[in-house]
């Protein structure tokens, strides 16, 4: 009976740490372009987001890429079919948020929403009025459709890393908070009993996850 018991046991240790090996974030990358989805240029919003992720990222992760024209149809069914379809946790759309008349990045996502989490928009607000004074012109937007975090970002690719590292001294120092360190946190209150969310983790070097005391895990 002892050695019944001691084989089930390790036996749920083992599926255990099966699961957290196993376990990954699944991320839907959303460039809004008219001019690259044509052709006339290359997109450069996907490889940039890529690429900062894969370096601040430390949990496993799976990319699902979506280039489309500045159209807001187009944009909430894309929105939507990376949610409901392709079950994303996270999304990351850039272009699209200004105010030409073409800009209608936010009005899609904020039609595609459950809710609306204003201060990812208002800190990358924050973010970029210590770069250029055109930022109050930016219009992100951040939403939650489901169990999925869907963010607007901007559409150059160095105001893309400025808006989720932060504002940073000569040294390193983080002055003003980017918004990405408060995603991982956001992702674990989606989690329910039906759905457990990954718990994501970041490299500390380029963003610094928050959480508070009681919702950090011990990792190895």
């Amino acid at each position: 009976m002892v050695l019944l018991t001691l084989s089930y046991l390790l036996r749920q240790t083992n599926d255990k740490e099966n699961q957290m090996t196993k376990e990954f974030i699944k991320i839907g990358l959303v460039s809004v372009s008219d001019r690259a989805s044509s052709g006339i240029y290359e997109d450069q919003g996907i490889p940039t987001l890529k690429n900062w992720l894969e370096s601040a990222l430390i949990t496993p992760t799976q990319y699902v890429a979506r280039l489309i024209a500045d159209e807001q149809s187009d944009i909430e069914s894309t929105l939507i079919d990376l949610v409901d379809h392709e079950c994303c946790h996270l999304i990351l759309t850039t272009g699209g948020t200004g105010p030409a008349l073409r800009d209608v990045t936010p009005e899609a996502t904020l039609n595609v929403a459950d809710k609306e989490m204003p201060g990812f928009g208002e800190q990358m607000r924050q973010i970029s009025l210590n770069f250029v004074p055109t930022a109050i012109l930016s219009r992100q937007v951040a939403v939650i459709r489901k169990q999925c975090l869907i963010i607007n970002l901007p559409g150059q690719p160095k105001a893309i890393a400025q808006t989720l590292e932060g504002l940073k001294d000569e040294s390193g120092v983080v002055k003003v908070h980017g918004i990405f360190a408060a995603v991982p946190y956001c992702l674990d209150l989606l989690s329910t009993e039906e759905r457990a969310m990954p718990y994501l983790e970041t490299n500390a070097a380029i963003v610094k996850a928050f959480r508070p005391k009681s919702a950090v895990k011990a990792t190895a």
